[in-house]
């Protein structure tokens, strides 16, 4: 291995606090390894909102630009993919706004707008193991109903509401709002815990 690549390992290894604060001083192989780690988080974030690739394109870039902005300001650099997501969900919903189209659909998965299959890298993994661990952590702290009414319908096949409300006792009508609730719990908790305050 040559001693750049040994150097750029190295430096893509660095903690994002680290890399921020490195950036923040000039380091461009700092920089561009933020761009490396948090890019594709970006791009899901665009895409999600079903801008075409020029508009998604543009959501990116006018995300690291106003990065770049503020990069002296960021006080807690930790918690700066959930800066970087929402402020591209803020790009993205400018963009929707000024081309006069609508959002088609709102994304009820919690963790939607952070992962993008098609796109995933190596790289990308370990961001999404580390949001997923996060996720867990406060999915284990909702009250146990909550739990079990998340766990039944959250699958690939849904049960239909009369099979759940049999299984969980719990009446039809109940369910849809319960869920909502405990949904509305979850993204709380998430963004308290640093993840994108737009899940």
């Amino acid at each position: 291995m040559q001693r750049n690549d040994v150097q750029t390992t190295a430096i893509s290894e660095l903690s994002t606090e680290l890399l921020v604060r490195r950036a923040d001083a000039g380091d461009q192989q700092a920089w561009d390894a933020l761009v490396a780690r948090f890019n594709s988080l970006l791009w899901s974030v665009a895409r999600a909102h079903r801008l075409s690739s020029f508009d998604a394109a543009d959501v990116v870039q006018t995300t690291w630009l106003r990065l770049l902005e503020h990069l002296g300001r960021i006080q807690d650099p930790a918690r700066l993919p959930g800066w970087l997501a929402t402020t591209a969900r803020h790009e993205s919903l400018r963009t929707l706004k000024r081309g006069g189209r609508e959002i088609v659909g709102a994304l009820d998965n919690v963790a939607g707008e952070l992962a993008d299959p098609t796109t995933e890298q190596l790289d990308d993994k370990l961001l999404t193991d580390e949001r997923d661990v996060v996720l867990w952590r406060c999915f284990n702290q909702l009250p146990d109903r909550c739990q079990l009414l998340l766990r039944t319908l959250m699958v690939t096949q849904p049960p239909h509401y009369g099979d759940v409300s049999q299984a969980l006792g719990m009446p039809v009508g109940s369910i849809g709002p319960t869920r909502s609730r405990c949904l509305n719990q979850l993204r709380k908790m998430a963004t308290r815990a640093g993840l994108a305050a737009d899940l």
